[in-house]
């Protein structure tokens, strides 16, 4: 056997020495399907996001592996690809005992975690402490606040705090009893708590809220530009929307449906100027739109739309980028949910947001009205 591998060794040796030079040159290497596969790009960078999706086994070995598996990498010429482990298993393969890929993923372990947690949460009519549901989930509480904030973006208070909110907004949505009560049954503790952000949750006061909008007031306007009809409303906050599209009239009844019985009035000369600076900057983006702003959103929601007002205009980013940006990098998919539920275009950009291959992805208002927008900025 060790002359079998010494000869092995030597005859290696020998394949690999530099070729004499004979007036050609040495034929360039030969790529193997493998190496096109982009699944092999995915074991090279050993990704974690694409396990469970497929695996792959190495022939020397009889081993198959998860993607994102530490090992030293094999030969490309012997590795197969299968889509689940079943299929690697009929195939005669065994499961790596490094990665273990016929179990969950860390990954998938941490995602089953913290959806039990915000069940916990969800079901609490208090807020548990950090340590009791750290405990719950048989986590310390570093790194239960680490790995919930990495699934979520939102550390398990402001989770919490969110959800809160929300029941509030359909507590409130129901017109069923008093005010007061639609609160407590929201899970704050006290009225006077949940007054002291109803701005930020609901841009109104919860009675406002509740009737719709009712004595709220909000300037719009409709006007044209080179991307169509284009509407722009202002509450006493701020911009409040900026919605483009082909027809004015289902524009304003989009209006209108968000703010059933809110009172929508016709901008004065000054709201008409507000209006012309952002036409303006749809024409040419390099003029910038420095406005005020009444965003309505999670807390989550406005962590992403803030980051897309610190793109510059000229450049994109990816909803990875984003996510990395605002310190959760998994969750890009609440990234892209955040981008889509954005109603205040342009001046919160969610059409810089790209995805990781540069393609375009979609556009609350169209992905051609995103393009054309990305090539204005492009030229400016």
């Amino acid at each position: 056997m060790r002359r079998m591998k010494s000869m092995a060794h030597a005859l290696h040796q020998n394949a690999s020495a530099p070729v004499a030079k004979t007036g050609s040159k040495p034929d360039a290497k030969t790529v193997t399907p493998t190496e096109l596969d982009p699944r092999w790009q995915a074991i090279l960078g050993r990704n974690r996001a694409l396990d469970g999706s497929f695996v792959f086994a190495v022939r020397t070995t009889g081993v198959y592996c998860r993607p994102s598996c530490p090992s030293r990498h094999a030969n490309p010429q012997n590795i197969a690809f299968f889509d689940t482990c079943e299929d690697a298993e009929k195939a005669g393969y065994r499961a790596c005992r490094r990665c273990t890929p016929n179990a969950a993923s860390l990954a998938e372990q941490h995602a089953a975690t913290v959806e039990k947690a915000c069940r916990i949460i969800e079901d609490a009519e208090e807020l548990p402490s950090l340590a009791s549901l750290a405990a719950s989930v048989g986590m310390s509480s570093f790194h239960f606040h680490r790995v919930f904030k990495a699934a979520t973006g939102l550390t398990p208070k402001a989770y919490a705090a969110a959800h809160r909110s929300r029941r509030a907004r359909e507590q409130l949505s129901r017109r069923e009893g008093s005010v007061t009560e639609a609160i407590y049954d929201s899970g704050f503790n006290s009225s006077g708590r949940f007054y002291a952000t109803s701005n930020a949750v609901l841009g109104m006061t919860p009675t406002a809220y509740r009737a719709g909008g009712a004595d709220t007031e909000i300037k719009f306007a409709l006007a044209q530009c080179s991307l169509g009809a284009i509407l722009v409303a202002q509450s006493a906050k701020g911009i409040c929307a900026i919605s483009l599209g082909d027809d004015p009239e289902r524009l304003a009844r989009e209006l209108q449906d968000r703010f059933p019985n809110a009172n929508l009035i016709g901008g004065d000369a000054e709201f008409e100027k507000m209006v012309a600076a952002v036409i303006g900057f749809v024409e040419a983006p390099g003029l910038g739109l420095d406005l005020p702003l009444d965003v309505r959103g999670t807390a989550f929601q406005q962590r992403v739309w803030q980051a897309l007002r610190e793109i510059p205009a000229g450049e994109t980013a990816s909803y990875a980028d984003i996510a990395r940006r605002i310190g959760a990098p998994r969750a890009v998919r609440a990234v892209a949910g955040a981008c889509a539920a954005n109603a205040i275009a342009v001046a919160i950009p969610c059409h810089r947001v790209v995805r990781n291959d540069g393609a375009l992805s979609g556009y609350r208002w169209g992905v051609e009205r995103k393009r054309t927008l990305l090539q204005k900025e492009a030229r400016a």
